[in-house]
């Protein structure tokens, strides 16, 4: 049995799966990462734990490090697997991240297979647990000698009903920074055979409202292209297969008018040591001098009595602030104050949101309806729910490894039954779990 993980990162949702390996395992656990003393907060001085202070960029320490251990969890930003993968190619290391799967990352299927090792990737909640709830579903009609015409898939990381206290029903569980980014991605899905493309610009005009059972009622918006999922899962016969994003009412096109704004634009920058805030905006809609929320009502078409005029003026985009961001640029402003602002108080907690719907056609002619259903809340003064569900997928699969229950080589998601029948079970065993519905049609 492996003895030795290295967890690189110790950010938002590392305690989670921090916690899992040292008390549920016999797993000795170095967690790194460049702010040290977060690191040894997670450790909280557990014998076979040890905090490591680590600059990725330092490609020997990186290597160093790598170089004992027998399992690498990532839990950076994507753009480090690469070279965190390589060197664990070059190091004959096992590697786990919860990232979506790049082109740079399959490449190294091949030799990751010549080396026997397993690079499970996509092994948190969205991607990650849809992946492996989905499967399930779908195998299960595949035995039952059916197939899958009609996919759809929701997801939503939101405030608790009793957090949700701030005017944009949202808070950040998660990277701002990488919220923002998603927001600045093309959409693409199948319905009733036909490809619907959805340009960046339009991203949240092209919303409808989706009724989630247990959890209430939401906007939904496509989550970048969901077309490879559909050899992904082999239901290559579907007619209609879509992904996407949950968000609280008024999100959808209270953000598309903060992308109307530039608000969005990362090219534009100011010296945040010599404008204010306001001045930012003045500049951005050619203010005359007037009331500034009047004149953004104005540019954007819409009363002054609006929701969005109101979100920004409780952000406090119309006040004369000063930002300690130095050179910077439209986008760093936005991230900064929704970051300052949309913040989750001690004691308050989240909601991880996640719906499946299915439509399954038999030989015999019957078709069969069936939703699957996660909603987890987060616990107070404990781990968000967003931490919960992205880590400890990860954290199951790397003891399943190190125990030598997958033995899977190359490049993998959680589509096999060898990986999502266990992780699932355990999953289910911390109360994290769907709800399957099952109607005849």
């Amino acid at each position: 049995m492996m003895k030795n993980v290295l967890v690189l990162g110790a950010g938002f949702v590392a305690r989670p799966l921090v916690r899992y390996l040292l008390e549920k395992t016999e797993l000795h656990l170095v967690v790194a990462d460049i702010r040290v003393a977060q690191a040894e907060k997670l450790i909280a001085g557990h014998p076979r734990g040890r905090a490591v202070k680590l600059d990725v960029n330092d490609e020997q320490a990186l290597n160093a490090i790598i170089s004992e251990a027998d399992i690498v969890v990532s839990l950076l930003p994507w753009i480090f697997h690469i070279k965190v993968a390589k060197a664990c190619l070059q190091l004959n290391k096992h590697l786990v991240t919860a990232s979506y799967v790049k082109p740079e990352m399959k490449a190294l299927d091949e030799e990751a297979k010549k080396r026997n090792l397993l690079f499970l990737n996509e092994i948190g909640v969205d991607p990650g647990i849809d992946h492996m709830a989905a499967m399930k579903i779908i195998n299960d009609v595949k035995n039952r000698g059916g197939k899958i015409v009609s996919f759809y898939s929701y997801c939503g990381g939101l405030p608790s009903f009793q957090s949700n206290n701030n005017p944009f029903g949202y808070k950040f569980s998660w990277s701002p920074v990488g919220v923002m980014l998603a927001a600045l991605s093309d959409g693409q899905y199948l319905k009733d055979g036909k490809i619907v493309k959805v340009p960046s610009e339009q991203l949240f005009q092209h919303y409808w409202l989706k009724d989630i059972p247990g959890a209430g009622t939401f906007e939904a918006y496509v989550n970048r292209d969901a077309l490879p999922y559909m050899e992904l899962y082999d239901i290559k016969d579907a007619k209609t297969m879509y992904r996407g994003t949950l968000r609280n009412i008024s999100h959808c096109e209270s953000w598309d008018y903060f992308k109307k704004l530039g608000l969005f634009n990362r090219d534009v920058k100011y010296d945040f040591d010599r404008f204010t805030v306001k001045q930012v905006l003045a500049q951005a809609i050619q203010s005359q001098g007037e009331s500034l929320a009047k004149e953004t009502a104005e540019f954007l078409n819409i009363p002054e009595h609006s929701v969005t005029i109101k979100k920004l003026e409780w952000l406090g985009i119309f006040s004369d602030i000063k930002l300690t961001l130095g050179q910077a640029s439209v986008f760093d402003m936005f991230a900064h104050l929704m970051e300052k602002k949309l913040v989750y108080e001690e004691g308050e907690t989240d909601m991880l949101v996640q719906h499946h719907e299915f439509i399954a056609e038999y030989a015999n002619g019957n078709r069969e309806q069936i939703t699957a259903t996660m909603v987890d809340t987060g616990i107070p003064y404990g781990d968000t729910s967003m931490a919960r569900t992205v880590s400890l997928p990860v954290a199951i699969a790397t003891r399943l490894i190190a125990e030598g229950k997958i033995q899977l080589s190359g490049v993998h998601i959680p589509v096999l039954p060898e990986i999502y029948n266990p992780v699932l079970e355990e999953l289910e065993s911390l109360n994290i779990k769907f709800t399957e519905r099952h109607a005849w049609l």
